[in-house]
């Protein structure tokens, strides 16, 4: 009999900076929930990867002078180096920039076209870069983007739309059929009224004002729109519109899709409209949880609060990160995270909790029966309380898990474990030696052993690298499922423990404070800006500035940023490129005087021969170019 089948996916992250430890929940969150299911008895296919197109990173990649797949393939790097460190047993990784992955994306844009769903139009509207988002007049947020609070920017360009208000009433039927699509409740509500009572517009999907991306086979000018290229990744990972379709048969449609809920309304309105279009199941469930705080505020690399996770691993030990993500955050809620909390947090469940019992109940069957495990007498009422918990505790972690609360969960497990140290305490190993009451000591010992067979198994999936070391400890074999805790009794004969180190050494809270603000601040200190170095007169005497006058100007070629213009200087004429594209037109700048540094060395920006650089003075948000303060002849020396 063939297994029943699990498909979970993690939105494929799209960072344009330094991970974070907020970046690790989702992932974090799926892989517990992939090993369970797999431990459950299903066939798990668990993926996740990079969005590595867009607007957003060709952008970044030329602020740090590098391709967009150089700038791309360093993401790769940091991503899958973070998530080997935090042990994510992923199936797969797809990156946006495998060549199958754009060559189905460019397959399911033909069939849009084939069937009508998607034309040609004119968009004209508000788009928001780092959110990769288009936005009407009425969803803006005091003139800004909603989700991000940034500033959004008004285009126009020829554009290929899909016909999203189609699938209206559809995707209103499919969630009354349908009311545990979208999970917390609270994220269904606010889809219906914020973006389908209001009306669905048709979405624009395709941009010619950039090149990086997936490039339309119909019409090569376009690239497709970041969130289809990035949302079909569901399909083509499993081989839709390929050759080799089995994964695609056998998994499709996904059983769980969990995102961060600032990306639902991607997930749960222009996805399943994608998938209606192309007469395809849809997901069985999305889940939008909340986002891990710092202080009160979201995560960001722009805001300074990032807490780097590798660095927090390697002090810690990747399953005290795992633990405190599954345990400590309110699952579908936001959660804060402070440093403190993450210590006090290992210490009382991974130290005082866990490693306490595994240590003492290894030490005494070491002491006591010279590491051999002893077999049982009767039992008293005493240890059936305890070996109900034990065997009760598998159908209720079975229950939390399927309704996704990793938390609730892990109190479960952890409720045989408090209660077997409480067990130590109320049997007194100790004593039952001392008195020679040697038949009723085997009987705890055994007990305590098997509390530790069940309590490790079920670790398994949450903090897998630990509960391995715990069976290693109590001397039997990791289980792969959890056929063996379907009765209390397992251990047989012959079983040797083996105390070894502790699981976890107790941290020191103030002292490992002060240590992370150390690092911290050392991490800041590394983002400042340079202390810039003073100059001599004859060093100043080098810079060779002159005025110039505007003769021609244009927009570079699929460049947001960058104008290239022709300046008169003096007799000669010479093109510049500046990246002032954003503040001025290039109708406007026609005709100005501007000053110009007119020895640089010539460069090439963007394939486009530069020979001088415009003066500008910038307050980070806002940049002017430097003109005189009257009207004067060009090629004049400025100093």
């Amino acid at each position: 009999m063939s297994k029943p089948t699990y498909y979970i996916t993690t939105p494929i992250y799209y960072s344009s900076g330094k991970l974070h430890i907020g970046h690790c929940y989702t992932t974090v969150i799926c892989d517990a929930i992939a090993r369970f299911k797999r431990m459950d008895g299903y066939d798990v296919f668990y993926l996740t990867g990079t969005d590595e197109h867009g607007q957003k990173v060709q952008q970044k990649a030329e602020t740090a002078g590098v391709t967009p797949k150089q700038y791309v393939d360093d993401l790769h790097q940091q991503i899958t180096k973070l998530w080997k460190a935090l042990n994510i047993s992923y199936d797969k990784f797809i990156r946006t920039t495998d060549d199958y992955h754009e060559k189905t994306v460019q397959k399911v844009y033909e069939k849009l076209l084939a069937s009508g769903d998607l034309y040609k139009s004119t968009y004209e509207g508000w788009y928001c870069t780092p959110c990769e988002s288009f936005w009407t007049e009425s969803q803006l947020a005091d003139g800004k983007c909603p989700d991000c609070g940034r500033e959004v920017k008004l285009q126009k360009e020829e554009s290929y739309f899909f016909r999203l208000s189609k699938y209206q009433d559809r995707l209103i039927e499919f969630y009354k059929e349908n009311p545990d699509f979208i999970s917390p409740r609270s994220r269904m509500n606010e889809m219906i009224n914020n973006f389908i009572k209001p009306g669905l517009k048709d979405l624009c999907v395709s941009r010619t004002t950039f090149d990086w991306g997936v490039k339309l086979p119909f019409d090569p000018k376009h690239v497709a729109y970041v969130w289809i290229d990035a949302l079909t990744n569901y399909i083509t990972a499993l081989g839709y519109l390929q050759e080799d379709h089995a994964l695609f048969d056998k998994f499709w449609p996904a059983d769980l899709h969990m995102v961060g809920k600032e990306i639902v309304r991607f997930h749960t309105i222009i996805w399943p409209a994608l998938l209606m279009a192309l007469d395809l199941p849809l997901p069985k469930k999305v889940y939008g949880h909340g986002w891990v705080l710092f202080g009160n505020d979201k995560m960001s690399k722009s805001k300074g609060n990032v807490v780097d996770p590798l660095v927090l691993a390697d002090r810690y030990g990747a399953d005290a990160i795992r633990y405190y993500l599954l345990r400590e955050i309110p699952f579908g809620s936001d959660g804060t995270y402070t440093d403190e909390s993450l210590l006090l947090r290992t210490n009382a469940d991974l130290v005082n909790d866990l490693g306490n019992l595994v240590s003492r109940t290894t030490a005494m069957i070491t002491q006591y029966f010279g590491g051999t495990v002893p077999q049982p007498n009767e039992y008293t009422d005493l240890d059936r309380e305890l070996i109900a918990i034990c065997e009760g505790a598998l159908p209720q972690v079975r229950k939390d898990m399927d309704a996704l609360s990793a938390p609730d969960a892990l109190c479960d497990v952890f409720r045989i474990i408090q209660r077997a140290n409480k067990y130590i305490d109320e049997t007194m190993p100790w004593a039952l030696n001392k008195n020679g009451d040697k038949q009723r000591l085997a009987t705890v010992m055994y007990v305590l052993t098997e509390c530790i067979r069940f309590a490790a198994t079920l670790l398994l999936p949450f903090i897998p690298a630990t509960a391995a070391r715990i069976f290693d400890k109590i001397g039997m074999p990791q289980p792969t499922d959890f056929g063996a805790l379907d009765r209390f009794g397992a251990t047989g004969e012959g079983v040797t423990v083996h105390k070894g180190d502790n699981l976890f050494d107790r941290i020191d809270v103030e002292k490992e404070l002060k240590e992370l603000n150390k690092l911290a601040a050392a991490q800041q200190a590394e983002k400042a800006e340079p202390e810039t170095p003073q100059i001599s007169i004859e060093d100043f005497a080098k810079v060779k500035l002159a005025t110039a006058k505007v003769l021609s100007c244009e927009k570079v070629a699929k460049s947001d940023k960058l104008l290239v213009m022709k300046l008169q200087v003096g007799d000669e004429v010479r093109q510049v490129v500046s990246g002032i594209a954003q503040y001025y037109s290039p109708e406007y700048m026609i005709g100005k005087t501007v000053v110009i540094v007119s020895n640089l060395k010539p460069a090439k920006i963007r394939g486009v021969d530069s020979n001088g650089m415009i003066l500008c003075a910038a307050d980070g948000k806002n940049v002017v170019f430097v003109t005189p303060e009257k009207e004067t002849d060009s090629g004049k020396e400025v100093r």
